[in-house]
């Protein structure tokens, strides 16, 4: 597994909640972190049906751009009643011609649960994929999930995205309720660093 050892690293995210998240988990390592909007770069189209082959589409664009390593993150959530979506496609389901409607995406969600008349608990999952691509072409892959469930109605004005209807597995707040420290430490995107970490930074 290849080391990392520069000094500067793109993320590859146009997401302030996720570069904040990101920046603040590299922080120990005096890692210089900025964002792919902040060297002017579009967003690429993410043509894959999988986490990592949309991860690695976000990260070698960014590298390839900027002569730099890119790290990029592709998370969703995947609700068991409803086969798996969103998915991949999480972030377009929050998708309206304003910008991203989370609360929207998040009723829908809800919605189609109650029409399907799925069982309790409506079992969930967070799952983060993580790529660390450098210019030369190499990537390393690092995966992490956080099981749960789909809890109404939404609670919480922490985090981002789908969190206030997030329950995690032994837990009693949503991730939209939970400190975000808290959340830091236990979150898909965290398991998944822990592994970047002891793998690329380590």
């Amino acid at each position: 597994m290849r080391k990392f050892d520069g000094r500067q690293l793109v993320i590859a995210t146009h997401n302030a909640g996720k570069l904040r998240e990101i920046a603040a988990l590299l922080a120990p390592f005096g890692v210089e972190v900025s964002s792919a909007a902040d060297h002017g770069l579009d967003e690429p189209e993410e043509t894959e049906d999988t986490f990592a082959g949309n991860a690695r589409i976000k990260a070698h664009y960014a590298a390839s751009a900027t002569g730099l390593p890119a790290l990029s993150d592709d998370s969703g959530i995947t609700v068991d009643a409803l086969d798996g979506d969103p998915g991949v496609y999480t972030a377009d389901w929050a998708e309206t011609p304003n910008g991203r409607d989370f609360p929207m995406a998040m009723t829908k969600v809800w919605t189609l649960l109650e029409e399907r008349d799925a069982p309790f608990p409506r079992t969930a999952a967070f799952n983060c994929t993580l790529c660390l691509a450098w210019p030369d072409g190499h990537d390393e892959i690092f995966v992490g999930r956080v099981d749960g469930q789909v809890t109404w109605p939404m609670k919480g004005q922490n985090g981002f995205g789908f969190d206030p209807i997030f329950l995690p597995d032994g837990e009693t707040e949503t991730f939209g309720e939970m400190d975000p420290g808290r959340k830091d430490e236990m979150s898909h995107r965290a398991e998944a660093f822990r592994k970047l970490v002891a793998g690329c930074f380590g």
